[in-house]
């Protein structure tokens, strides 16, 4: 039985109460990224009592994420500790009562379907599209309820999908504009990401605790700045013949290998990620250190080779800093591991 006292203000209200309190405890939420969008939705869920997250993100604390990104801090961007080990540590301060699983990994088609069968609910904090589609596809071949979001300088939008019911992120896509530009290009502002967040949270806490009736069956779209929200019914978007979502036997395009992305730039970041062959960390570093100091934790070895820095993951994954042309950054990789 959870000690509710801690909870007593949001048990005061009433669509929650204390059986709506029981059934938090008892749920778990997955949580893909790790930055803006994910740091503050577990934050919320935590302090809510949310029974078990799990945090999924591939990166590690940067300078310029503390601007809009909760449970951070200096301290973590010196010692380059991942974001969902950062976020953990702070969360377990927060409420010891609850499990928080940390999970230090690109998010794929083919490691994520372990995780999602094991949810309840996910939320969406990625920043790009081709995770996403992942992520719907995955949803609907498991029946897992997902929130996706998404900002941009001082806009965001927000929609919960439930898989059988609603239009799926294939569906809303095709009738539906979505951002253009990123925030690598315009930025992005700490208000409209809260506000995405609240609305995610908000939808997550309704699933979580049944209240079907007042789940959200809109499209939120604003821009904070020049003061625009919209509340879109977009219910007749969804398409019978969804390779994602409908029919009896959808193909669920995403999961297909093919279609799987294996090198890619990262959002705002002048950034390349190569997903290679895992090697040892310890074995890295000692390769890395003919080109100069090397910087390495329990989760990552980094060298800065002339005007790039390559940061090595343990599983197999690479960063390569300072460049946003693919091309580039595999020739100084092979130049590297050969």
């Amino acid at each position: 039985m959870t000690d509710i006292t801690r909870y007593h203000r949001q048990t005061l209200f009433h669509p929650i109460g204390e059986v709506g309190q029981e059934k938090l405890a008892n749920k778990h939420v997955l949580l893909i990224g790790c930055g803006a969008l994910g740091s503050s939705a577990a934050e919320m869920l935590a302090r809510a009592g949310i029974g078990e997250l799990t945090l999924i993100d591939r990166d590690y604390v940067e300078l310029t994420n503390l601007q809009r990104q909760h449970l951070f801090t200096e301290e973590d961007v010196k010692n380059k500790i991942p974001k969902v080990i950062a976020a953990v540590n702070k969360l377990q301060v927060i409420n010891s009562e609850i499990t928080i699983n940390s999970v230090v990994m690109d998010a794929t088609a083919d490691n994520l379907a372990d995780y999602i069968k094991k949810a309840d609910l996910i939320i969406d904090a990625t920043d790009n599209f081709d995770t996403r589609f992942v992520i719907n596809d995955l949803a609907h071949k498991y029946r897992v309820p997902w929130i996706f979001g998404a900002c941009v300088g001082s806009s965001g939008m927000t929609f919960t999908i439930i898989p059988g019911q609603t239009p799926c992120l294939n569906c809303l896509l095709k009738v539906t504009p979505v951002f253009g530009a990123t925030c690598d290009a315009i930025g992005v502002i700490g208000p409209a990401v809260q506000m995405v967040v609240t609305h995610q949270v908000t939808e997550a806490i309704k699933i979580l605790i049944d209240d079907t009736k007042h789940i959200r069956s809109q499209l939120i779209i604003f821009d904070l700045w020049n003061n625009h929200y919209q509340s879109i019914d977009v219910s007749r978007s969804k398409q019978a013949n969804c390779t994602s979502c409908g029919g009896e036997l959808p193909t669920f395009p995403s999961l297909s290998y093919q279609n799987q992305t294996k090198s890619e730039v990262l959002c705002g970041r002048d950034t390349v990620q190569i997903r290679g062959k895992q090697y040892s960390l310890g074995d890295l570093a000692s390769m890395l250190s003919k080109y100069g100091e090397v910087q390495t934790n329990a989760f990552l070895v980094s060298v800065v080779i002339d005007s790039m820095r390559l940061v090595f993951f343990h599983d197999g994954r690479t960063f390569v800093h300072g460049t946003s042309s693919i091309e580039e950054a595999k020739k100084l990789y092979y130049q590297v591991i050969g």
